[in-house]
Protein backbone atom coordinates (compact mmCIF):
# COMPACT_ATOMS: atom_id res chain seq x y z
CA UNK A 1 0.00 0.00 0.00
CA UNK A 2 1.32 3.43 -0.91
CA UNK A 3 2.38 5.63 2.02
CA UNK A 4 -0.05 8.33 0.92
CA UNK A 5 -2.97 5.89 0.95
CA UNK A 6 -2.06 4.84 4.49
CA UNK A 7 -1.95 8.48 5.50
CA UNK A 8 -5.38 9.18 4.01
CA UNK A 9 -6.89 6.19 5.81
CA UNK A 10 -5.36 7.33 9.08
CA UNK A 11 -6.64 10.85 8.58
CA UNK A 12 -10.15 9.65 7.81
CA UNK A 13 -10.17 7.36 10.83
CA UNK A 14 -9.10 10.20 13.11
CA UNK A 15 -11.83 12.41 11.69
CA UNK A 16 -14.55 9.82 12.17
CA UNK A 17 -13.33 9.22 15.72
CA UNK A 18 -13.83 12.91 16.42
CA UNK A 19 -10.15 13.83 16.59
CA UNK A 20 -9.53 17.47 17.54
CA UNK A 21 -8.45 19.90 14.87
CA UNK A 22 -4.89 20.99 15.55
CA UNK A 23 -2.64 23.33 13.62
CA UNK A 24 0.04 22.01 11.26
CA UNK A 25 -0.97 18.36 11.54
CA UNK A 26 -1.34 16.27 8.37
CA UNK A 27 -4.95 15.39 9.16
CA UNK A 28 -5.92 19.07 8.91
CA UNK A 29 -5.77 18.77 5.13
CA UNK A 30 -8.58 16.21 5.17
CA UNK A 31 -11.97 17.93 5.17
CA UNK A 32 -13.50 15.06 7.19
CA UNK A 33 -11.36 16.16 10.14
CA UNK A 34 -13.46 19.32 10.36
CA UNK A 35 -16.88 17.78 9.79
CA UNK A 36 -17.85 17.02 13.39
CA UNK A 37 -16.98 20.48 14.70
CA UNK A 38 -18.43 22.39 11.73
CA UNK A 39 -21.17 20.15 10.30
CA UNK A 40 -23.29 22.83 8.60
CA UNK A 41 -20.29 24.45 6.96
CA UNK A 42 -18.98 21.06 5.87
CA UNK A 43 -22.28 19.93 4.40
CA UNK A 44 -22.71 23.15 2.45
CA UNK A 45 -19.10 22.91 1.22
CA UNK A 46 -19.83 19.36 0.05
CA UNK A 47 -22.44 20.73 -2.36
CA UNK A 48 -19.66 22.24 -4.47
CA UNK A 49 -19.60 18.72 -5.93
CA UNK A 50 -22.98 19.50 -7.54
CA UNK A 51 -21.38 22.19 -9.72
CA UNK A 52 -19.99 19.57 -12.06
CA UNK A 53 -20.69 20.84 -15.58
CA UNK A 54 -17.67 20.92 -17.88
CA UNK A 55 -17.88 23.82 -20.33
CA UNK A 56 -15.23 24.05 -23.06
CA UNK A 57 -14.28 27.72 -23.31
CA UNK A 58 -12.17 27.10 -26.43
CA UNK A 59 -15.15 25.58 -28.25
CA UNK A 60 -17.31 28.54 -27.25
CA UNK A 61 -14.71 31.06 -28.43
CA UNK A 62 -12.06 29.66 -30.83
CA UNK A 63 -10.31 33.05 -30.85
CA UNK A 64 -8.75 31.95 -27.56
CA UNK A 65 -6.81 29.18 -29.28
CA UNK A 66 -5.10 31.72 -31.53
CA UNK A 67 -4.47 34.22 -28.75
CA UNK A 68 -2.77 31.56 -26.61
CA UNK A 69 -0.90 29.82 -29.44
CA UNK A 70 2.21 28.14 -28.06
CA UNK A 71 0.89 28.16 -24.49
CA UNK A 72 -0.94 25.51 -22.51
CA UNK A 73 -4.30 27.26 -22.58
CA UNK A 74 -4.53 26.75 -26.35
CA UNK A 75 -4.57 23.00 -25.68
CA UNK A 76 -7.37 22.90 -23.15
CA UNK A 77 -9.38 25.44 -21.17
CA UNK A 78 -12.63 24.68 -19.40
CA UNK A 79 -14.65 27.13 -17.36
CA UNK A 80 -14.23 26.64 -13.61
CA UNK A 81 -16.39 24.17 -11.73
CA UNK A 82 -17.07 23.77 -8.01
CA UNK A 83 -14.12 23.81 -5.61
CA UNK A 84 -14.55 20.06 -5.18
CA UNK A 85 -13.18 19.53 -8.70
CA UNK A 86 -10.15 21.84 -8.61
CA UNK A 87 -7.67 19.07 -7.85
CA UNK A 88 -9.21 16.63 -10.31
CA UNK A 89 -9.33 19.19 -13.10
CA UNK A 90 -5.73 20.23 -12.46
CA UNK A 91 -4.63 16.62 -12.96
CA UNK A 92 -6.87 15.98 -15.97
CA UNK A 93 -6.21 19.14 -18.00
CA UNK A 94 -3.93 18.92 -21.02
CA UNK A 95 -2.13 21.98 -19.68
CA UNK A 96 -0.33 19.88 -17.07
CA UNK A 97 0.71 17.37 -19.72
CA UNK A 98 1.52 13.73 -19.15
CA UNK A 99 4.75 13.63 -17.12
CA UNK A 100 5.78 9.99 -16.70
CA UNK A 101 8.67 10.84 -14.36
CA UNK A 102 9.21 13.36 -11.57
CA UNK A 103 11.44 15.50 -13.79
CA UNK A 104 9.25 15.68 -16.90
CA UNK A 105 7.54 18.94 -17.90
CA UNK A 106 5.80 20.99 -18.78
CA UNK A 107 4.58 22.61 -15.55
CA UNK A 108 6.24 23.67 -12.32
CA UNK A 109 5.24 22.31 -8.90
CA UNK A 110 3.78 25.69 -7.99
CA UNK A 111 0.83 24.78 -10.21
CA UNK A 112 -0.49 22.89 -7.17
CA UNK A 113 -0.52 26.24 -5.37
CA UNK A 114 -4.26 26.75 -4.98
CA UNK A 115 -5.64 23.31 -5.77
CA UNK A 116 -5.26 21.45 -2.47
CA UNK A 117 -4.58 21.97 1.25
CA UNK A 118 -1.87 19.33 0.92
CA UNK A 119 0.28 22.19 -0.37
CA UNK A 120 0.71 23.63 3.13
CA UNK A 121 1.35 20.16 4.53
CA UNK A 122 4.16 19.74 2.03
CA UNK A 123 5.55 23.21 2.72
CA UNK A 124 5.82 22.13 6.37
CA UNK A 125 7.40 18.82 5.39
CA UNK A 126 10.01 19.85 2.81
CA UNK A 127 9.97 23.65 2.75
CA UNK A 128 8.34 26.08 0.33
CA UNK A 129 11.47 26.51 -1.77
CA UNK A 130 12.21 22.79 -2.09
CA UNK A 131 8.60 22.07 -3.03
CA UNK A 132 8.40 24.88 -5.60
CA UNK A 133 11.70 24.05 -7.30
CA UNK A 134 10.43 20.66 -8.51
CA UNK A 135 8.28 19.79 -11.49
CA UNK A 136 4.51 19.44 -11.09
CA UNK A 137 4.59 15.67 -11.51
CA UNK A 138 7.05 15.21 -8.66
CA UNK A 139 4.43 15.75 -5.96
CA UNK A 140 1.34 14.11 -7.44
CA UNK A 141 1.50 11.13 -5.07
CA UNK A 142 1.20 13.59 -2.15
CA UNK A 143 -1.84 15.50 -3.42
CA UNK A 144 -4.95 13.72 -2.18
CA UNK A 145 -7.26 16.33 -0.66
CA UNK A 146 -9.53 18.74 -2.49
CA UNK A 147 -9.92 22.45 -1.75
CA UNK A 148 -11.62 22.82 1.60
CA UNK A 149 -11.46 23.85 5.23
CA UNK A 150 -7.70 23.97 5.79
CA UNK A 151 -7.20 26.19 2.76
CA UNK A 152 -9.02 29.10 4.37
CA UNK A 153 -9.14 28.52 8.14
CA UNK A 154 -6.71 28.40 11.02
CA UNK A 155 -6.84 24.83 12.30
CA UNK A 156 -6.71 25.80 15.99
CA UNK A 157 -9.19 28.67 16.08
CA UNK A 158 -11.25 28.14 12.92
CA UNK A 159 -10.64 31.78 11.99
CA UNK A 160 -10.92 32.53 8.28
CA UNK A 161 -7.56 33.72 7.00
CA UNK A 162 -5.09 33.04 4.17
CA UNK A 163 -3.05 29.91 4.81
CA UNK A 164 -0.57 30.30 1.98
CA UNK A 165 2.65 32.09 2.92
CA UNK A 166 3.11 33.58 -0.55
CA UNK A 167 -0.25 35.34 -0.17
CA UNK A 168 0.60 36.76 3.24
CA UNK A 169 3.87 38.09 1.84
CA UNK A 170 2.08 39.72 -1.07
CA UNK A 171 -0.61 41.34 1.05
CA UNK A 172 2.02 42.79 3.37
CA UNK A 173 4.28 44.01 0.54
CA UNK A 174 1.37 45.77 -1.17
CA UNK A 175 0.26 47.66 1.93
CA UNK A 176 -2.56 45.25 2.80
CA UNK A 177 -0.99 43.63 5.83
CA UNK A 178 -3.42 41.05 7.17
CA UNK A 179 -3.15 42.10 10.80
CA UNK A 180 -4.11 45.70 9.92
CA UNK A 181 -7.40 44.84 8.21
CA UNK A 182 -10.95 44.78 9.54
CA UNK A 183 -12.32 41.32 10.29
CA UNK A 184 -14.52 41.15 7.19
CA UNK A 185 -11.57 42.00 4.94
CA UNK A 186 -9.41 39.42 6.71
CA UNK A 187 -12.02 36.79 5.92
CA UNK A 188 -12.18 37.90 2.30
CA UNK A 189 -8.41 37.63 2.07
CA UNK A 190 -8.86 33.87 2.42
CA UNK A 191 -10.52 34.05 -1.00
CA UNK A 192 -8.02 36.61 -2.25
CA UNK A 193 -5.05 34.33 -1.58
CA UNK A 194 -6.01 32.32 -4.68
CA UNK A 195 -8.35 34.47 -6.75
CA UNK A 196 -5.51 36.70 -7.92
CA UNK A 197 -2.95 37.25 -10.65
CA UNK A 198 0.37 35.52 -9.93
CA UNK A 199 3.50 34.19 -11.56
CA UNK A 200 6.29 31.80 -10.62
CA UNK A 201 9.41 33.65 -9.53
CA UNK A 202 12.34 32.15 -11.42
CA UNK A 203 14.77 34.01 -9.15
CA UNK A 204 13.37 32.31 -6.04
CA UNK A 205 12.84 28.57 -6.64
CA UNK A 206 9.78 29.32 -8.80
CA UNK A 207 7.75 30.22 -5.72
CA UNK A 208 4.36 31.79 -6.30
CA UNK A 209 4.53 35.60 -6.34
CA UNK A 210 1.87 38.26 -6.84
CA UNK A 211 3.04 41.17 -9.06
CA UNK A 212 1.68 43.89 -6.79
CA UNK A 213 4.83 45.91 -6.06
CA UNK A 214 3.52 48.92 -7.97
CA UNK A 215 -0.22 48.36 -7.55
CA UNK A 216 -2.96 45.96 -8.55
CA UNK A 217 -4.41 47.63 -11.66
CA UNK A 218 -3.84 46.29 -15.17
CA UNK A 219 -1.43 49.11 -16.00
CA UNK A 220 0.55 48.82 -12.76
CA UNK A 221 0.99 45.07 -13.09
CA UNK A 222 1.94 45.45 -16.75
CA UNK A 223 4.56 48.03 -15.81
CA UNK A 224 5.92 45.63 -13.18
CA UNK A 225 6.25 42.80 -15.71
CA UNK A 226 7.76 45.10 -18.34
CA UNK A 227 10.38 46.40 -15.91
CA UNK A 228 11.20 42.83 -14.91
CA UNK A 229 11.45 41.72 -18.53
CA UNK A 230 9.14 38.85 -17.65
CA UNK A 231 7.16 36.81 -20.15
CA UNK A 232 5.05 33.68 -19.72
CA UNK A 233 5.77 32.47 -23.26
CA UNK A 234 6.66 33.52 -26.78
CA UNK A 235 3.62 33.49 -29.04
CA UNK A 236 3.92 30.72 -31.63
CA UNK A 237 2.58 32.82 -34.54
CA UNK A 238 3.57 36.44 -33.84
CA UNK A 239 6.65 35.71 -31.67
CA UNK A 240 5.48 38.42 -29.27
CA UNK A 241 6.69 38.09 -25.64
CA UNK A 242 3.37 37.29 -23.96
CA UNK A 243 1.77 37.51 -20.54
CA UNK A 244 -1.03 35.25 -19.31
CA UNK A 245 -3.36 36.67 -16.68
CA UNK A 246 -4.67 34.12 -14.21
CA UNK A 247 -7.89 35.15 -12.43
CA UNK A 248 -7.45 38.56 -10.80
CA UNK A 249 -10.73 38.76 -8.88
CA UNK A 250 -9.11 40.37 -5.83
CA UNK A 251 -7.51 43.05 -7.97
CA UNK A 252 -10.62 43.89 -10.00
CA UNK A 253 -12.90 43.79 -6.95
CA UNK A 254 -10.58 46.13 -5.02
CA UNK A 255 -11.41 49.11 -7.27
CA UNK A 256 -15.13 48.33 -7.54
CA UNK A 257 -18.23 49.92 -6.11
CA UNK A 258 -18.70 46.82 -3.98
CA UNK A 259 -15.29 47.38 -2.38
CA UNK A 260 -16.12 51.04 -1.75
CA UNK A 261 -19.27 49.92 0.06
CA UNK A 262 -17.29 47.36 2.09
CA UNK A 263 -19.07 44.45 0.37
CA UNK A 264 -16.74 41.47 -0.07
CA UNK A 265 -16.76 38.12 -1.82
CA UNK A 266 -17.85 36.53 1.48
CA UNK A 267 -20.97 38.74 1.65
CA UNK A 268 -22.06 37.76 -1.85
CA UNK A 269 -20.91 34.18 -2.29
CA UNK A 270 -20.88 32.82 1.27
CA UNK A 271 -23.88 34.41 3.03
CA UNK A 272 -25.01 33.72 6.55
CA UNK A 273 -28.10 31.52 6.52
CA UNK A 274 -30.08 29.51 9.07
CA UNK A 275 -30.27 25.76 9.37
CA UNK A 276 -33.45 23.80 10.12
CA UNK A 277 -33.08 24.60 13.81
CA UNK A 278 -32.73 28.33 13.24
CA UNK A 279 -28.99 28.36 13.94
CA UNK A 280 -27.00 30.78 11.76
CA UNK A 281 -23.95 29.61 9.85
CA UNK A 282 -21.91 30.70 6.83
CA UNK A 283 -22.90 28.84 3.69
CA UNK A 284 -19.79 27.33 2.11
CA UNK A 285 -20.89 26.25 -1.35
CA UNK A 286 -19.46 29.49 -2.83
CA UNK A 287 -22.39 29.78 -5.18
CA UNK A 288 -24.01 32.40 -7.36
CA UNK A 289 -25.08 35.37 -5.25
CA UNK A 290 -28.39 35.56 -7.13
CA UNK A 291 -29.34 32.13 -5.80
CA UNK A 292 -29.33 33.63 -2.31
CA UNK A 293 -30.77 37.03 -3.26
CA UNK A 294 -32.57 37.71 0.00
CA UNK A 295 -29.49 36.97 2.07
CA UNK A 296 -26.91 38.60 -0.20
CA UNK A 297 -28.32 41.30 -2.47
CA UNK A 298 -31.66 42.56 -1.14
CA UNK A 299 -30.05 45.13 1.13
CA UNK A 300 -28.95 47.18 -1.90
CA UNK A 301 -31.00 45.90 -4.86
CA UNK A 302 -34.78 46.30 -4.94
CA UNK A 303 -35.80 43.12 -6.72
CA UNK A 304 -34.17 39.95 -7.92
CA UNK A 305 -35.46 40.42 -11.47
CA UNK A 306 -34.09 43.94 -11.63
CA UNK A 307 -30.65 42.65 -10.67
CA UNK A 308 -30.85 39.72 -13.08
CA UNK A 309 -31.67 42.11 -15.93
CA UNK A 310 -28.89 44.49 -14.97
CA UNK A 311 -26.33 41.70 -14.84
CA UNK A 312 -27.43 40.38 -18.23
CA UNK A 313 -26.98 43.83 -19.76
CA UNK A 314 -23.56 44.23 -18.15
CA UNK A 315 -22.48 40.78 -19.32
CA UNK A 316 -23.52 41.58 -22.88
CA UNK A 317 -21.57 44.85 -22.80
CA UNK A 318 -18.43 43.14 -21.51
CA UNK A 319 -18.78 40.28 -24.01
CA UNK A 320 -19.16 42.73 -26.90
CA UNK A 321 -16.03 44.63 -25.86
CA UNK A 322 -14.18 41.34 -25.38
CA UNK A 323 -14.94 40.06 -28.87
CA UNK A 324 -14.06 43.43 -30.43
CA UNK A 325 -10.63 43.35 -28.81
CA UNK A 326 -10.13 39.70 -29.79
CA UNK A 327 -10.90 40.38 -33.43
CA UNK A 328 -8.11 42.96 -33.66
CA UNK A 329 -5.68 40.88 -31.61
CA UNK A 330 -6.10 37.67 -33.59
CA UNK A 331 -5.48 39.51 -36.85
CA UNK A 332 -2.47 41.26 -35.34
CA UNK A 333 -0.90 37.91 -34.44
CA UNK A 334 -1.41 36.54 -37.95
CA UNK A 335 -0.14 39.76 -39.57
CA UNK A 336 2.97 39.64 -37.41
CA UNK A 337 3.49 36.04 -38.48
CA UNK A 338 3.30 37.07 -42.13
CA UNK A 339 5.75 39.90 -41.53
CA UNK A 340 8.30 37.44 -40.12
CA UNK A 341 7.81 35.18 -43.14
CA UNK A 342 8.39 38.16 -45.44
CA UNK A 343 11.77 38.82 -43.84
CA UNK A 344 11.03 41.46 -41.20
CA UNK A 345 13.81 42.09 -38.68
CA UNK A 346 13.56 42.12 -34.90
CA UNK A 347 14.17 45.86 -34.88
CA UNK A 348 11.30 46.42 -37.32
CA UNK A 349 8.94 44.22 -35.29
CA UNK A 350 9.77 45.31 -31.74
CA UNK A 351 7.26 48.15 -31.37
CA UNK A 352 4.36 46.21 -32.87
CA UNK A 353 5.07 43.15 -30.74
CA UNK A 354 5.13 45.32 -27.63
CA UNK A 355 1.71 46.67 -28.59
CA UNK A 356 0.43 43.11 -29.02
CA UNK A 357 1.81 42.14 -25.61
CA UNK A 358 0.16 45.13 -23.96
CA UNK A 359 -3.13 44.67 -25.77
CA UNK A 360 -3.44 41.01 -24.89
CA UNK A 361 -2.46 41.57 -21.27
CA UNK A 362 -5.23 44.15 -20.85
CA UNK A 363 -7.71 41.87 -22.61
CA UNK A 364 -6.73 38.90 -20.46
CA UNK A 365 -6.75 40.88 -17.21
CA UNK A 366 -10.35 41.76 -17.98
CA UNK A 367 -11.75 38.44 -19.09
CA UNK A 368 -9.71 36.06 -16.90
CA UNK A 369 -11.39 37.61 -13.87
CA UNK A 370 -14.37 35.32 -13.38
CA UNK A 371 -17.64 37.22 -13.09
CA UNK A 372 -16.18 40.65 -13.80
CA UNK A 373 -19.47 41.69 -15.39
CA UNK A 374 -20.88 41.51 -11.85
CA UNK A 375 -17.81 42.56 -9.88
CA UNK A 376 -16.55 45.54 -11.88
CA UNK A 377 -18.09 45.87 -15.36
CA UNK A 378 -16.95 49.48 -15.82
CA UNK A 379 -13.31 48.48 -15.36
CA UNK A 380 -13.72 45.57 -17.78
CA UNK A 381 -15.23 47.65 -20.56
CA UNK A 382 -12.66 50.42 -20.14
CA UNK A 383 -9.69 48.04 -20.08
CA UNK A 384 -10.99 46.04 -23.03
CA UNK A 385 -11.39 49.29 -24.95
CA UNK A 386 -7.75 50.11 -24.31
CA UNK A 387 -6.79 46.58 -25.35
CA UNK A 388 -8.57 47.07 -28.66
CA UNK A 389 -6.80 50.41 -29.21
CA UNK A 390 -3.41 48.80 -28.49
CA UNK A 391 -4.15 46.02 -30.99
CA UNK A 392 -5.20 48.55 -33.66
CA UNK A 393 -1.94 50.42 -33.07
CA UNK A 394 -0.02 47.15 -33.47
CA UNK A 395 -1.77 46.42 -36.76
CA UNK A 396 -1.00 49.92 -38.08
CA UNK A 397 2.69 49.39 -37.38
CA UNK A 398 2.60 45.92 -38.89
CA UNK A 399 0.96 47.27 -42.03
CA UNK A 400 4.00 49.48 -42.58
CA UNK A 401 6.41 46.62 -41.96
CA UNK A 402 4.49 44.34 -44.31
CA UNK A 403 4.41 47.00 -47.04
CA UNK A 404 8.15 47.49 -46.68
CA UNK A 405 8.60 43.81 -47.46
CA UNK A 406 6.17 43.77 -50.36
CA UNK A 407 3.10 42.30 -48.61
CA UNK A 408 -0.09 44.23 -49.33
CA UNK A 409 -2.64 41.64 -48.23
CA UNK A 410 -2.71 39.02 -45.48
CA UNK A 411 -4.88 35.92 -45.82
CA UNK A 412 -6.03 34.54 -42.49
CA UNK A 413 -6.51 30.80 -41.95
CA UNK A 414 -9.80 29.30 -40.82
CA UNK A 415 -10.18 29.57 -37.06
CA UNK A 416 -13.96 29.44 -36.84
CA UNK A 417 -13.99 26.34 -34.63
CA UNK A 418 -11.75 25.00 -31.88
CA UNK A 419 -10.48 22.21 -34.13
CA UNK A 420 -9.80 24.58 -37.03
CA UNK A 421 -8.01 27.06 -34.77
CA UNK A 422 -5.83 24.36 -33.23
CA UNK A 423 -4.96 23.08 -36.71
CA UNK A 424 -4.11 26.63 -37.78
CA UNK A 425 -1.46 26.90 -35.05
CA UNK A 426 -0.12 23.39 -35.66
CA UNK A 427 -1.39 21.90 -32.43
CA UNK A 428 -1.62 18.09 -32.50
CA UNK A 429 -4.59 17.49 -30.19
CA UNK A 430 -4.66 13.73 -30.82
CA UNK A 431 -1.05 13.38 -29.66
CA UNK A 432 -1.71 15.42 -26.52
CA UNK A 433 -4.78 13.34 -25.72
CA UNK A 434 -2.81 10.12 -26.12
CA UNK A 435 -0.06 11.38 -23.80
CA UNK A 436 -2.58 12.44 -21.17
CA UNK A 437 -4.45 9.14 -21.41
CA UNK A 438 -1.23 7.17 -20.90
CA UNK A 439 -0.25 9.37 -17.96
CA UNK A 440 -3.61 8.97 -16.24
CA UNK A 441 -3.80 5.23 -16.77
CA UNK A 442 -0.19 4.24 -16.14
CA UNK A 443 0.84 6.73 -13.48
CA UNK A 444 -2.05 8.55 -11.83
CA UNK A 445 -4.41 5.62 -11.43
CA UNK A 446 -1.62 3.35 -10.19
CA UNK A 447 0.44 5.71 -8.03
CA UNK A 448 -1.50 8.85 -7.12
CA UNK A 449 -4.24 9.06 -4.47
CA UNK A 450 -6.79 10.76 -6.75
CA UNK A 451 -7.79 8.28 -9.47
CA UNK A 452 -8.58 10.53 -12.42
CA UNK A 453 -9.90 8.97 -15.60
CA UNK A 454 -9.30 10.29 -19.10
Amino acid sequence: MKAMNKLLIAMTAAAIAGGAVAKNKPEDANNLTWKEKYPEQYNSWATTKDDDELTDALAEDPNLVILWAGYGFSKDYNKPRGHYYALIDNIRTLRTGGPMTDTDGPMAASCWGCKTPDLMRMYDKVGEGEFSSKKWGAWGDEMGNVIGCADCHDAETGKAMPQRPFAMRAFAASGQKFEDQEENIQSAMACGQCHVEYYFDGTDSKKVKFPWNGGMGADEILAYYDALGFKDWTHKVSKAPMLKAQHPEWETWSSSMHAEMDVTCIDCHMPKVENASGKEFTKHNVGNAIDNFDATCSGCHDTKQELVDALAAQKHEVETAKLAAEDELVKAHFEAGEAWKAGATEAEMKAALQDIRHAQWRWDYSIASHGIHAHNPELAVETLGTAKENAIEARAKLKKVLAKHGVTKVTYPDYSTKAAAQAAIGLDKAKLDAEKKKFLEERVQKEWPVKVEF
